[in-house]
């Protein structure tokens, strides 16, 4: 039997992607990582320019009372000035990326002050982020928030 070493280029590509894929994966999951604790110290901070960067033109954002947003809305309302964060965390994050798509997951927990009448709201929430890999940036691309007890 004559074997050339075509016949075994593919099987040999096969498993250099798989020992290669998670490492991408893993690299991945820590762009995204990154991009979402940038997006909380920005939105802690109401940083219109930190906002406005790390998301993407479509971005389709939902709140907890079901308004939706997007790209300008949601930086020209997170940034206003008419309340400030006294806390925010997001609890828990769970990233799961799928090709140039990052699934993230997490719990909100937020408390901020209103300027007006300095009274404080809680926030509780689960949040659903969808990040898009656009370029070599991660970018929001969506956002729901559901409330909890």
């Amino acid at each position: 039997m004559n074997l050339d070493r075509r016949q075994f280029a593919l099987p040999a590509l096969a498993i250099g992607l798989l020992v290669v894929s998670p490492a991408f994966a893993g690299h991945d999951e820590d762009s995204v990582a990154k991009s979402l604790e940038a997006f909380r110290a920005a939105q802690a901070a109401a940083n219109a320019e930190i906002l406005a960067s790390l998301c993407a033109s479509e971005l389709s954002y939902s709140h907890s009372d079901g308004r939706v947003e997007d790209k300008a809305a949601f930086v020209a309302n997170a940034t206003n000035g008419k309340s400030k964060w006294l806390s925010l965390v997001y609890e828990d994050p769970k990233i799961r990326v799928v090709g140039t798509s990052a699934i993230v997951r997490f719990h909100w927990i937020g408390e901020q002050e209103f300027i007006a009448d300095g009274k404080r709201a809680s926030s509780n929430l689960h949040i659903l982020m969808n990040w898009q890999k656009q370029g070599a940036e991660w970018k929001l691309l969506s956002r729901g928030a559901t409330k909890l007890a």
